[in-house]
């Protein structure tokens, strides 16, 4: 029997409905259910892609839905919360986001949903670690996408610096998906040469790590206060994260992954890069960082440590 490819997404908001007409138009679906507590909202999003299905790679079955309509869905994506406002860190929505969380974990683990969970509400990390812990949920079975789309905004503006297609670059963010993320840059490769190398021979003496990483780190909110929200991002890279699960990609991205002693860290997510395939996280790659490196991870998760402890207690 041909099975189809079904997705739940819960909270359909800016970027909710964003990465259904993602997972749409790339072609990456073939049901999905919304689920957000105002249903006609729900109702309106299912309907605007539905009419949209005749433009689509391949047929689609859109419909607002409950969360017992999740127990036969092979992914289910966490996109419920706030957004912050143009002036406000990540971290700072913890306090709201854990109140949703509070009402949508006990539906979700009474519906039977046993797939891939993917989680995108922010604080990513913190939100993550709060799921599994709350659901007991098996460690390789749920991510966030974390530091992937920090990653993506690091290749753009590396590709501009560089003069290079960012297609060639090897450049993750790792740690939280946050103002503590940090970068490896004893890992950075232009193609097949590392990136020391290849400042050395297109004579770039004025390459700047932390200024490149500073607008990294900017670059979500320079779209928030723009705009009002992240959409077009966040959606494209947790649909690469979908890809990757459902074709069995085994792709390297630096996802937000449950740590188990790696990098010298536990209990917590956090952003490295990890193998992702058809069970979720297929193995997580352990590179080596220097000193300076390893300190700044370090920092970066007990930044994640810290507000996930908060959370306990709210």
């Amino acid at each position: 029997m041909i099975k189809t490819r079904k997705i739940g997404i819960i909270g359909t908001g800016h970027v909710g409905s964003h990465v259904a007409f993602s997972l749409a138009t790339q072609g990456e679906v073939d049901e999905l259910i919304l689920i957000d507590k105002d249903q006609n909202k729900a109702i309106a999003q299912a309907l605007d892609l539905m009419d949209a299905t005749s433009y689509y790679p391949h047929h689609l079955l859109a419909k607002a839905g409950t969360y017992s309509d999740l127990k036969e869905a092979d992914i289910l994506v966490i996109s419920a919360g706030p957004l912050p406002d143009m002036f406000q860190d990540r971290l700072d929505t913890l306090n709201d986001t854990i109140t949703v969380l509070k009402e949508i974990l006990p539906q979700i683990k009474t519906s039977g949903f046993s797939g891939i969970i993917l989680s995108i509400s922010n604080p990513a990390d913190v939100v993550a670690t709060y799921i599994q812990k709350f659901l007991n949920y098996p460690k390789n079975k749920i991510l966030s996408t974390g530091c992937v789309l920090d990653s993506a905004r690091l290749q753009s503006r590396l590709s501009q610096t560089l003069d290079v297609n960012r297609k060639s670059l090897i450049a993750y963010c790792m740690g939280e998906h946050g103002s503590s993320a940090m970068v490896s840059w004893s890992n950075v490769f232009v193609g097949a040469l590392p990136l020391a190398d290849f400042l050395r021979l297109r004579n770039l003496s004025s390459f700047d790590t932390d200024q490149l990483l500073s607008e990294t780190k900017e670059g979500g909110y320079l779209v928030l206060r723009g705009k009002g929200s992240t959409e077009f991002g966040i959606a494209a890279s947790l649909v690469e994260i979908v890809r990757c699960i459902f074709h069995n990609e085994h792709k390297i991205l630096p996802a937000s992954v449950y740590l188990d002693g790696e990098y010298q860290q536990s209990g917590i997510f956090a952003s490295v890069p990890s193998i992702i395939g058809k069970n979720g996280v297929e193995q997580i790659l352990e590179i080596k960082l220097t000193q300076q490196e390893q300190e700044a991870f370090t920092h970066s998760c007990s930044v994640i440590k810290q507000n996930y402890e908060k959370a306990l207690i709210l």
